[in-house]
């Protein structure tokens, strides 16, 4: 047990030095998440599921925490957790990892291609855009590797937090553009069901970053010190942002679109488009290409996060089960290239089935999450961890609880999807 590295508390300094993983766990999940889910929520129902929003955000933290915890406190990444606590677990984590990675970087690819085409003046296929945007991320990620996507992470929530508050703040000083007399519809019906259930179960991202997030802070302390106290500094800050994150996009959502007459786009890319046309509208032309770069960096951090984070958690699955060492770098070189051949060859050949695709991959996210929820509890629980890593009483009954909201609404989904 390396307990070395939770022996001596953390200055502000050493804290601000350590941002890292956290940081990165946030780019990650400001994708599809916060700016489609969250803005459309607050586009179709106004403020009401401000509450709701937090407080998934409130139950799902113990199990993100439990990867940071568990790496400290056992120089372990809670992939090789899964595999000691059986290899079925660690074949499903894979198989989950396989299709997760492969289709959300395609969605995030031809997202980010979008996005990008709003900038240009002249037109330019989407797959071409897609294809420029992934040579860029792999470029980044195989020249500069850990390094080059930690401070390339922190500059992009920088520009991220910077620019979205910024937008926040016009668009309160501009008003609602729904009248006066507008009824909001009502989230607490069964029609509602599947709209909330993929803006929870992707809420503040899916399950399986927890794992990535170890894999970040296991290689940061091969490069520098790292206290129980800044690493868990530098989760909090990067889960905390995610979570007002949401929040501004919820309000955006509400301020611009909600109640404007106009009818929302079903899909991610004709949504954000929709958000970018309508701010422009209803405040100004000049601040189309401000929300246009806050949706960008959105979608891009997510692209570039999930590439090397997916291809990591790949990596340390086929050396654990090809009982191999870990830590081979080449083994997460080829995955980022095949996971992003793959995408590719999806929006080359499949496009038109990709919808489906991430649709199948948001299910099974999310029907698995209180699974891998439940094994983090446990790993934490049933490890001998430092004090100051161990769960206290309160963050316990906050696991328990969390439990049983995700069974507990795994069961309604069920319920709704099938039997309904």
């Amino acid at each position: 047990m390396n307990t070395t590295l939770t022996a001596t508390p953390s200055t502000w300094q050493q804290r601000i030095k350590s941002l890292g993983p956290g940081i990165m766990m946030a780019t990650a999940a400001v994708g599809g998440s916060h700016l489609v889910a969250s803005t459309k929520a607050g586009a179709t129902y106004g403020w009401q599921l401000i509450g709701l929003i937090l407080l998934v955000n409130l139950f799902k933290y113990p199990f993100f925490r439990a990867g940071v915890q568990y790496t400290l406190g056992t120089g372990k990444s809670l992939i090789q957790g899964y595999a000691e606590m059986g290899k079925g677990y660690l074949w499903l984590y894979t198989g989950l990892n396989v299709i997760s990675g492969i289709v959300n970087t395609a969605a995030l690819l031809l997202f980010s291609a979008s996005l990008l085409g709003y900038f240009l003046p002249w037109t330019i296929p989407l797959t071409t855009l897609a294809a420029i945007v992934l040579a860029i991320c792999l470029v980044i990620l195989l020249a500069g590797h850990f390094k080059a996507l930690d401070k390339l992470s922190k500059v992009i929530m920088g520009v991220l937090v910077v620019t979205t508050v910024a937008a926040v703040v016009i668009a309160l000083n501009q008003g609602p553009v729904a009248p006066t007399d507008y009824v909001s519809p009502s989230p607490w019906q069964v029609s509602a069901i599947g709209f909330i259930v993929i803006m929870m179960g992707w809420m503040p991202a899916p399950i399986e970053i927890s794992s990535i997030t170890s894999l970040w802070l296991k290689n940061q302390q091969q490069e520098q010190q790292v206290t129980a106290d800044s690493a868990l500094f530098d989760f909090n800050v990067g889960y905390i942002g995610t979570a007002l994150l949401a929040v501004a996009f919820v309000i955006l959502g509400a301020l611009v679109l909600h109640g404007n007459g106009a009818e929302l786009k079903s899909s991610g890319i004709g949504f954000s488009h929709q958000l970018v046309g309508m701010y422009a509208q209803t405040i100004g032309e000049w601040s189309g290409n401000l929300i246009a770069l806050v949706a960008f960096f959105c979608i891009f951090g997510s692209t570039i996060t999930v590439i090397d984070g997916y291809s990591r958690a790949l990596a340390e699955s086929q050396l654990l089960i090809t009982n191999k060492a870990l830590g081979q770098r080449k083994y997460h070189q080829v995955w980022m290239i095949a996971v992003s051949a793959c995408a590719l060859a999806i929006l080359l050949f499949f496009t038109s089935s990709l919808m489906d695709m991430l649709n199948f991959a948001m299910v099974l996210a999310f029907m698995t999450t209180p699974i891998f929820a439940l094994i983090n509890y446990l790993l934490v629980t049933r490890t001998e961890l430092p004090t100051e890593l161990k769960l206290s009483t309160n963050m316990k009954l906050l696991s328990w609880a969390g439990l049983i909201y995700l069974f507990s609404f795994l069961a309604v989904f069920i319920w709704w999807k099938w039997f309904m």
